[in-house]
Parts: C-alpha cells; sequence; structure tokens
C-alpha cells in the first residue's frame, strides 16, 4: 500500500476539522451550473453563516471515516459538493432549498447533523423550520407571558381597592347629604 501524497493528506486533516467545528453539513450535486451560479451560491451561504466547497468523494469518505460518521457512502456518487452549517442550520437550509428550486442542476443528496446522516427530505423539512432567532423570540414571549399576567394581576389589586374605596366614599357622602 503506497502513502497517500501530502496534499492530500492535508485536504482529509482540512476536512476533519470542518466536519468538528460545523453544527451539520449537506451534501449536493452540482453537475450543471455554470461558475457563476456557484459564486452566487456561495455568497448565499457565506450570508447565512455557511460555506460551500467541491471536494473528491474518496477524501470526503476519509473524512467522514474519521469523523465516526457512517452512512455517507452511498452518497458520494458523482460530482459532491459540501455546504458547512457554521451557526444556523435551517438559513443554509433555507438558502439551499430556494436555490435548488431556482435552479434544479443543485440537487440536495442528504444532510450530516453530528454524526447522523439525514435523508435529502429531512435536509429540506430543516428549511421550513423557524430561524433561531423566531425560535428564540417565541420562546422568550413564552417565559414573559405568565410574569405579565402575574404584573398585571398585581396591578388589578390596588386597582380593585381604590374603585372599592371610591364607591364606599360616594355612598357615605350619598348617606350624608
Amino acid at each position: 500500500m503506497e502513502n497517500p501524497r501530502p496534499a492530500k493528506v492535508a485536504i482529509v486533516e482540512e476536512l476533519n476539522e470542518k466536519f468538528a467545528g460545523a453544527s451539520a453539513v449537506v451534501l449536493t450535486e452540482y453537475r450543471g451550473l455554470k461558475v457563476s451560479e456557484l459564486e452566487k451560491l456561495r455568497h448565499a451561504l457565506v450570508q447565512a453563516g455557511g460555506s460551500f466547497k467541491v471536494y473528491k468523494n474518496t477524501l470526503v469518505k476519509f473524512a467522514t471515516d474519521n469523523a465516526g460518521i457512517d452512512g455517507v457512502t452511498p452518497f458520494l456518487e458523482g460530482p459532491t459538493a459540501l455546504a458547512f452549517v457554521d451557526s444556523d442550520v435551517v438559513a443554509v437550509a433555507k438558502v439551499l432549498r430556494d436555490f435548488a428550486k431556482a435552479n434544479p442542476s443543485l440537487v440536495i443528496k442528504a444532510g450530516i447533523l453530528g454524526e447522523s446522516v439525514i435523508s435529502a427530505a429531512d435536509t429540506v423539512a430543516l428549511a421550513d423550520l423557524p430561524s433561531r432567532e423566531v425560535l428564540l423570540s417565541q420562546l422568550a414571549g413564552l417565559i414573559a407571558a405568565p410574569m405579565r399576567n402575574f404584573a398585571s394581576l398585581l396591578n388589578a389589586l390596588p386597582q380593585n381597592f381604590a374603585y372599592a374605596l371610591s364607591a364606599l366614599v360616594e355612598k357615605k357622602s350619598e348617606e350624608a347629604a
């Protein structure tokens, strides 16, 4: 068995770092896309918190094996590009889904979340979820609602007491007159 070339070893090490640092990875096929379309996609993915790069399938297989990710090999057929997600998985999935709708040459093959491989349908389904910011604001609203209700209840007690006291004063003044 021959020793791998240093350039290939460096690429596998780069992939290992990218897999370790990414919150998710989406495997795509880009056959038929023009260079200008790929640049648009790369730009949109960077804006969404991701990156997009083409790697040799054999090197991706070595890197996924090193990362302990099973089940990727069937998706490493034909030209494969990887979209690495640095922050919001939903935002990157939306960019890929929308780009694939406008450019049928981009095919979403599968996704990797942690050490699990998910289907293309599940990867596209991620795009239908609300963004991280929306989910956080919904959570904050759920947490704040009981506090708002409690505050209005506390405010209602002295207010009701003031109304009752005012009515009592009016009644006493009518009886005195």
